[in-house]
């Protein structure tokens, strides 16, 4: 089914007018707003900030990858996609998001080896993962090998280097990261790395070290769970990957044992018990006892886990954790006259995030939550007819970022799988 097709189909599977509309529109967003060829790459901004995230480019096109057999077009745009996401990660993996020129003026200053093209460097477990998550993708639907080239095998190289590095953070690693200019007005102080830029003492646990959080904000504890569970479901990829395309033996070692002491340290560090709700997973941890007990609206979240492919809805402490992050124990879930849901410490108290939303729903065993949270998303756009990035839970009108594609694009990812499959 192409693009087309599955519009059409629409009209006559969307009976309610308002959604259908909605779907329409939030499902092209990112292509009739977002993209910019550039030769044979593609370069994909995430919204209203002119600015590829690797995490958001990915995901902002995920829902156009099963409709990618018979169009050239979308093929030859998500691939060129993953050729810009492999250049940047090897310009640089510590980077979060990047420009596409050097004639930017930066919204920040930081204390960090800054170079061109780099928007912000923000070092971020789940942004190495993103380009891996959707380069397999994109093979597996297209049977194209020709993305898996001699640039791709040191991109894989250069991520195994960075996570075994960051497995032991204070001992090993070199980066750092201080915005100062943040000091005078983030009293969360989410925007910069503590302790001279280097984060706050963490004990090896076999996870990988994340300087931020999927939401930009700095972490609490830097082994960051959903982020690890991510990285270890991208691991088998990579497995995949070379052992189908580059039979090298030692590679396939590394990221085997690399997967193995991740998943083990999860195991180990990543579970607590909660008093109410038995074992479940930290948000984040230092190894040393230390836990947060939370769930951020970005994902990878702990809500995502099956959506991430780490363990099945139906598994006894995702069970246990997604009853948890939704009530109030979770300190960024929030309830009011207009909707519920997760927020996240990057926005304002009572602001919650369709983002998580399209997640409970795409997560959901239940075809009647899928439907109400679909209800509560289109009932609450503040008259835009677009996702945002988060809104008020008693107020719609009051909003951040007005144009935010990746919201727009799960949001189609969750109609389609409410009334399409």
């Amino acid at each position: 089914m192409t693009i087309k097709e599955l519009l059409k189909q629409a009209d006559t599977v969307l009976k309610d007018e308002k959604l259908r509309e909605m779907f329409k529109r939030c499902f092209l967003s990112t292509l009739e707003t977002s993209v910019k060829r550039e030769g044979d790459k593609t370069y994909i901004i995430t919204g209203d900030i002119n600015a590829m995230w690797l995490r958001d480019s990915s995901c902002q096109v995920n829902h156009y990858l099963k409709y990618i057999h018979n169009d050239s077009e979308l093929q030859s745009i998500i691939k060129g996609l993953i050729k810009a996401q492999v250049e940047y990660v090897l310009w640089d993996p510590y980077a979060n998001a990047f420009l596409n020129t050097e004639d930017v003026e930066r919204e920040y200053h930081d204390t960090t080896i800054m170079k061109p093209y780099v928007w912000e460097r923000k070092y971020e477990l789940d942004s190495l993962c993103y380009p891996v998550k959707l380069s397999y993708q994109y093979y597996k639907e297209t049977g194209d090998k020709s993305i898996f080239d001699q640039q791709y095998l040191h991109f894989i190289r250069t991520l195994l280097n960075v996570f075994e590095c960051e497995q032991n953070h204070s001992q090993n690693s070199s980066y750092t990261f201080e915005r100062e200019e943040a000091k005078k007005w983030n009293l969360r102080k989410t925007e910069t790395l503590q302790n001279k830029g280097r984060g706050f003492e963490t004990r090896y646990t076999g996870m990988i070290w994340s300087a931020f959080r999927p939401s930009d904000d700095a972490c609490t504890f830097n082994y960051n769970i959903p982020g690890n569970m991510f990285c270890s479901v991208v691991l088998g990829y990579l497995k995949e990957i070379v052992e189908l395309v580059y039979q090298d033996e030692y590679l396939q070692e590394r990221i085997v044992d690399l997967k193995f002491q991740i998943d083990y340290g999860i195991e180990l560090f990543g579970i607590v018990r909660h008093p109410k709700y038995g074992k479940i997973y930290a948000y984040e941890t230092d190894g040393y006892g230390n836990h947060v007990l939370m769930d951020d609206a970005n994902v990878p979240s702990l809500l995502s886990i099956p959506y991430l492919g780490f363990a099945d809805a139906n598994d006894e402490i995702y069970k246990n954790t997604r009853a948890f992050i939704l009530s109030k124990e979770n300190p960024y879930y929030f309830e009011g006259t207009r909707a519920k849901g997760i927020g996240s410490p990057h926005t304002w108290s009572e602001y919650i995030w369709p983002i998580a939303l399209s997640m409970q729903g795409l997560t959901s065993l239940l075809q009647h939550e899928r439907e109400a949270l679909i209800q509560t998303i289109i009932d609450n756009t503040g008259g835009t007819g677009y996702c945002h990035e988060s809104f008020d839970v008693n107020d719609d009108t009051q909003f951040t970022r007005p144009w935010f594609c990746w919201a727009d694009s799960l949001f189609a990812e969750l109609v389609i799988k409410t009334y399409f499959e």
